[in-house]
């Protein structure tokens, strides 16, 4: 608009509006608010302007808009264990596989002993790593386990936090249904099932039940490792070393299954980096050709019938 509607007045100079500033007829001038009142006062005699203001850097008041301050983390007990739980796991892989590797030592020397006697130091030798190994594998496998306890009952107050509501299971009835042997062989499944259930990752329900085959089958391994040590005979026995390097192994394979059920559930995968989902398109449409056929030239023209052909 040009002209003002209510007093007709002249909104905008006959000027082009991108004409250059040595080119335009107008100015723009910055009035106070109050200038009319001013010019109703009392006329005071002005003091001489100032130095002109300059800023030292790019002025930021008003300009900042800083985001809502996150309420802090409330600190749970747990959390502290739980966070150590990759590090216990690679620790009691590395452990078992010592104790594995001790024992198949002291198999091979028992095979060799058959026919030539063994140095003493090397028995020592095998008898130090036999003992060392077989008690600080199980040591770790129990801090393992307290972590992983502590790591289920943080995950599982996480997830139903999301859906907004409270985890249904005690923490009591976690720790004993985890810790108390024989009952551990079950209750771990139900209580990963459990948090997995609103997942709608069919992968973490497979990679869940593939876990708990395997823990039972551990067990099972365990149970009959004990047992066979206490047999009788010389040849028992050395196949009771062996079946113990043997449930080692396993020992090893099931940390490292369980750490890959656990980075699995966290969104990573087994090194520990995030995740990407791969999606799958049906393609239920044909191939269609989009490059017509090549054809040899002579009579015909490409692309045109015969009839067309003929009559030109």
């Amino acid at each position: 608009m040009h002209w003002c509607p209510r007093c007709r007045g002249v909104l905008l100079s006959p000027g082009r509006v991108d004409a250059p500033a040595a080119q335009r007829n107008y100015r723009w001038v910055a009035r106070r608010p109050d200038h009319r009142m001013r010019k109703a006062a009392v006329t005071t005699v002005a003091a001489p302007p100032g130095p002109t203001p300059r800023y030292t850097e790019i002025p930021r008041w008003g300009l900042l808009d800083p985001p809502p301050a996150q309420a802090p983390a409330q600190e749970r007990p747990l959390r502290g264990l739980a966070a150590q739980r990759d590090v216990l796991l690679v620790l009691t892989a590395l452990a078992f596989l010592a104790a594995a590797a001790a024992e198949y030592g002291r198999y091979l020397i028992l095979l060799r002993n058959r026919t030539t006697l063994i140095p003493g130091w090397l028995l020592w030798t095998s008898d130090f790593a036999v003992w060392v190994f077989g008690i600080l594998a199980p040591l770790c496998a129990l801090a393992t386990a307290f972590a992983l306890v502590a790591w289920l009952i943080e995950a599982r107050v996480a997830a139903f936090a999301t859906r907004g509501r409270r985890d249904p299971r005690h923490r009591f009835a976690l720790l004993a249904g985890c810790l108390i042997p024989g009952v551990n062989l079950v209750w771990p499944g139900v209580f990963l099932s459990e948090l997995v259930a609103a997942s709608s990752d069919p992968r973490a329900e497979r990679a869940v039940r593939i876990w708990w085959t395997a823990w039972v089958a551990s067990g099972v391994i365990l149970v009959a490792a004990t047992l066979w040590r206490d047999a009788s005979s010389l040849q028992a026995e050395a196949d009771g070393v062996s079946f113990t390097a043997f449930s080692d192994l396993c020992a090893v394979a099931f940390a490292v299954l369980t750490l890959w059920l656990v980075r699995l559930l966290d969104g990573r995968d087994l090194r520990g980096a995030p995740r990407s989902a791969h999606r799958w398109v049906l393609a239920a449409d044909p191939a269609e050709v989009v490059i017509a056929p090549v054809r040899p030239g002579g009579h015909e023209e490409i692309g045109k019938p015969q009839e067309e052909v003929v009559a030109k």
